[in-house]
């Protein structure tokens, strides 16, 4: 292939994504000449379908809370999320232009519900700061003397001083997350921590099939992984053809263990009372249909399509007259539905995942820059880096952390020895 010569660039950034305009943005408005190599022609293509394309832009908590929230590495997040926290990120956006709203769970999304806003913002702030956007994918990082010297795309060879990899992960593929950065990285000598789903939808018993289409606003949740308890936390929950989706259960995915064949989740669906409360409103609800069948008698209680399995674990015979129920029986009924379980067969392929668990060894970097301990000049941020949390805005938030770590990190003047 026949490279075409390029002046020299201050930074060149694979990828327009979340981290990769941050650090843009960031490396520009420092006066750095900044390129951004993006083959998909498009920026921030993932970034606009986050959140159903609302975009959860953040999660408005303290550092300390935010912390809490992150499944893998919270300590290497420590610096770079204390420099750019989920307040910052907020006045970025609204000193932008972007107004901003804070919904339940502290999540924060732009007033307007549409993640093309955000995304298109962030186009705007870089083109204005004088960020330079082609259209070409990049292939290897080159080297001389121990450093980067230049990026080399599928193109053209571009001298520069610093690369940032910003190329996310494996899940959407469709957006651009190709693994590309895992290879290029490896090439240069970095440890690939084994990627995995998170943020993912689960497979479980085929007793989810036959509620399909059953979405649950309120009930509790508590993954278990050989009795012990890994995940616990009450929300939104999804009944699919192949299992469990929904907020609550894509939060519980990241908590999971490599082999999922000894785990299961128990399901509180009616959080709000406590066993005797719920014991006394099924009396109540049973002395109202007292001469009817036991299948007709938890309609007040539970949707259509959870009935029928509720039914078979309980143990109750469905033709059975409510007035016939003996008190063990109603108590077992009791307890199926404070503990109702899933069993989990496995997740769902890497490319249905919201992020990629994994990636780029977290022990091979600058926290605080985001640059490589082996390759001085080689920065990363975003999902390419080991780091995942759990849903409601963390993630994205982790990626304008670390790309505004990044962009803010490389020298103002070449280094000379």
């Amino acid at each position: 292939m026949r490279f075409t010569k390029i002046s020299m660039t201050d930074a060149i950034i694979a990828g327009a994504g979340a981290a990769g305009l941050m650090a843009a943005i960031t490396a520009a408005r420092r006066g750095l000449s900044v390129t951004v190599l993006e083959p998909n022609g498009k920026t921030g293509k993932k970034l606009r379908i986050t959140g159903k394309g609302r975009c959860n832009v953040t999660n408005d908590s303290e550092p300390q809370e935010f912390l809490r929230k992150v499944c893998t590495n919270a300590r290497f997040l420590k610096s770079s999320l204390y420099a750019f926290p989920p307040e910052a990120v907020k006045s970025f956006f609204e000193e932008a232009g972007v107004p901003l709203k804070t919904e339940r769970g502290e999540r924060v999304f732009p007033q307007s519900d549409n993640a093309n806003d955000i995304a298109d913002t962030l186009e705007r702030m870089a083109k204005g700061a004088g960020v330079r956007f082609v259209r070409e994918r990049l292939v290897d990082v080159r080297t001389a003397d121990g450093r980067v010297c230049a990026a080399v795309t599928n193109r053209g060879e571009y001298p520069c001083r610093a690369v940032i990899l910003c190329t996310g992960g494996l899940s959407y593929p469709a957006t651009g997350s190709t693994g590309d950065g895992y290879r290029i990285a490896a090439r240069l000598g970095h440890t690939i921590v084994p990627t995995r789903a998170s943020l993912v939808p689960l497979e479980a018993e085929k007793d989810c099939a036959r509620m399909q289409g059953l979405s649950l606003r309120n009930v509790g949740l508590t993954l278990f992984c050989a009795d012990k308890v890994l995940y616990r936390e009450q929300g939104e929950l999804l009944f699919t053809h192949f299992g469990v989706s929904g907020p609550l259960v894509l939060s519980a995915s990241a908590h999971l263990p490599e082999n999922v064949s000894s785990c299961r989740l128990e399901l509180d669906l009616k959080p709000g009372l406590t066993p005797e409360k719920l014991d006394e409103r099924l009396l109540r609800d049973f002395s109202e249909n007292i001469n009817r069948d036991f299948s007709n008698a938890l309609d007040a209680l539970l949707p259509q399509k959870l009935i029928p399995v509720v039914i078979d674990r309980s143990g109750i015979p469905a033709r059975l007259k409510v007035n016939s129920i003996r008190r063990e029986q109603r108590l077992a009924l009791r307890d199926t539905i404070k503990h109702f379980t899933v069993r989990l067969t496995a997740r769902r392929p890497v490319e249905e995942a919201v992020v990629t668990a994994g990636g780029v060894d977290v022990r091979e970097i600058n926290p605080r820059t985001m640059e490589s301990g082996i390759i001085p000049g080689l920065y990363f941020a975003g999902e390419i880096l080991d780091l995942d949390a759990c849903t409601g805005g963390y993630n994205l938030q982790i990626a304008w952390s670390t790309g505004y770590a990044a962009g803010r990190a490389i020298p103002e003047k070449e280094i000379t020895e």
